[in-house]
């Protein structure tokens, strides 16, 4: 069940993210999470805290306090940098000192509605050119889905740390840590 987009919209967003990081051998993009963890950052501001920076210093996974699990609050500044990433402007002066500026809610609105309700019905070679002309946005979108791949799962993506798993990556092991062999060998 999408956070912030609505269903339409959320079904594109999971045939593009196949479309840009396919299954094969290893888990691609839709099946880690990725369109969980765009949906999750586009609504962030739907929870409080806001889903922004997850806590810490461990996430539980090799020991110490699950601290992933629980986000921090933010400062004002924090809040409004980021509420002018995720939401823009909206005419709010005091987030126009440098001019307005387009959220990533609005581009991911656009992008999607560009991409056509039809995007996950038609054949790849149309997604291809669906995707290559809107380039802007697909650059975006492919950013999103590489940080819903490999990001901590407490975010939304990285699904049972599939995609660790497919770089044999074993992901935040605090308190534990790495050894100097395993920081420099291959």
């Amino acid at each position: 069940m999408p956070v912030w987009l609505n269903d339409d919209e959320f079904r594109i967003l999971t045939a593009a993210c196949e479309r840009l990081i396919p299954s094969d051998e290893t888990a691609g993009a839709a099946d880690a999470g990725a369109p969980d963890y765009i949906d999750g950052m586009l609504g962030a501001f739907a929870f409080d805290p806001p889903r922004i920076w997850a806590g810490g210093p461990s996430s539980g996974r090799f020991g110490g306090v699950a601290g992933f699990e629980t986000f921090h609050r933010l400062t004002a500044l924090d809040e409004l940098a980021w509420r002018m990433r995720i939401e823009g402007s909206l005419g709010i002066p005091e987030r126009e000192f440098n001019g307005p500026v387009v959220g990533w809610q609005e581009l991911y609105r656009r992008g999607l509605a560009d991409l056509g309700v039809d995007f996950r019905d038609v054949s790849e070679d149309e997604q291809d050119a669906r995707l290559r002309a809107h380039h802007e946005f697909t650059t975006l979108l492919y950013e999103h889905c590489c940080e819903g791949m490999y990001g901590a799962p407490e975010y939304g993506g990285n699904r049972h740390t599939v995609a660790w798993q497919a770089i044999d990556f074993l992901g935040d092991v605090q308190p534990r840590g790495f050894t100097d062999a395993e920081v420099s060998g291959p």
